[in-house]
């Protein structure tokens, strides 16, 4: 059967969209691997593989990709463009190779736990009477990952065969800024013979029935502001402290998230849309055996900040901000971008 670019695509987000939550609808009775509860079953198997930064446990996520590859009779490769970081690559061959193809990409690490604050295990996987699963990385994105797998698995099992090749990536450390991962990967060989026409990424988990499509992507800025001052005894009075820089800082910082916000709350702007910033961490304080030092003004204090900057945005025009704003040198403060994304662009939609 062939089919363009375009049905593909739309296929497959039907699967996507329906191959846990409505998979009853879908299976073929006479096939196990394609039920309910073997699909919700690879679900957990994968989430109860600890991937969370820093030390994510890659060996076991690459064994559990590379059999489930295995199973769908796919092409698999594994590569390290750095050392203990693998990239998975999957391949559903086209009929006609010539063509542009599909890339379905997912990332295999997660954000850290603090596992007291779970009602189950992070990594357990818990499925509660409701269909509920609880896991790290059950959205973002190990979902995204096993859905496509598991839309693989059901148009090969209708007997399905694409135009056009599909591959899937299972790429590490996006966490943290893709740089030993997927950035390394666009650079290489592989990446150009793979003549690619589309990629899928992650997006915003969905409630309903609907799979909306995103078609530009906020890049990621983790900035760090740090202020000095003079230290001094914590009941006089002091200009320019460093406590007193930085919290002018926050504050500034504030006004601009709150003046974002408020165009997402009207209505005029979408999420993606504007400049998102979030206060990560706050430092400071003089520390002694017993905690902090109370009565003693800190010489230096940092707060960090996760920024996302849409492609319609102007770069320029925030790291003006920055640098006479939030951390002028006037206040004694300095500033430090510890993790700058690659600039993505918009595409047509």
């Amino acid at each position: 059967m062939k089919l363009s670019c375009r049905t593909i695509i739309s296929l497959l987000l039907l699967f996507l969209s329906s191959s846990i939550t409505n998979a009853e609808d879908l299976e073929d009775p006479s096939s196990s691997s394609s039920s309910s509860s073997s699909i919700i079953s690879r679900f957990q198997r994968y989430l109860q593989i600890n991937t969370a930064q820093p030390t994510p446990n890659y060996e076991e996520s690459t064994q559990f990709i590379l059999s489930q590859a295995k199973s769908l009779s796919l092409e698999a490769q594994t590569f390290e463009f750095v050392q203990s970081k693998p990239f998975i690559l999957l391949k559903w061959p086209g009929s006609n190779p010539n063509l542009p193809s599909i890339l379905l990409n997912s990332h295999t690490d997660v954000v850290p736990v603090e596992h007291e604050k779970w009602s189950h295990p992070p990594f357990g996987a818990h499925l509660d009477s409701l269909g509920n699963i609880y896991a790290r990385g059950s959205q973002d994105m190990k979902c995204v990952g096993m859905q496509y797998l598991e839309a693989i698995r059901k148009l090969k099992a209708s007997g399905f065969h694409p135009l056009r090749s599909v591959y899937l990536s299972f790429v590490p450390d996006e966490e943290i800024g893709g740089h030993d991962g997927v950035e390394k990967f666009v650079d290489s060989d592989v990446f150009t013979n793979m003549n690619l026409g589309i990629v899928l990424d992650e997006g915003l988990a969905s409630p309903s029935e609907d799979y909306r499509v995103f078609y530009a992507e906020r890049s990621t800025r983790w900035l760090v502001i740090k202020a000095t001052g003079q230290p001094g005894h914590g009941a006089k009075l002091y200009d320019n402290s460093a406590m007193e820089n930085l919290f002018k800082s926050i504050e500034s910082v504030r006004r601009f998230r709150a003046s974002q916000f408020d165009l997402v709350k009207a209505g005029l702007k979408a999420e993606g849309e504007v400049v998102s910033i979030n206060m990560a961490f706050l430092k400071a304080g003089t520390l002694s055996p017993t905690g902090f030092v109370m009565n003693l003004q800190p010489s230096e204090a940092q707060a960090g900040f996760d920024i996302r900057v849409p492609p319609t945005a102007d770069p320029e025009s925030l790291e003006r901000r920055i640098a006479g704003e939030w951390a002028p040198a006037s206040r004694n403060m300095t500033f430090e971008v510890v993790l700058h994304s690659l600039k993505l662009y918009s595409s047509d939609p």
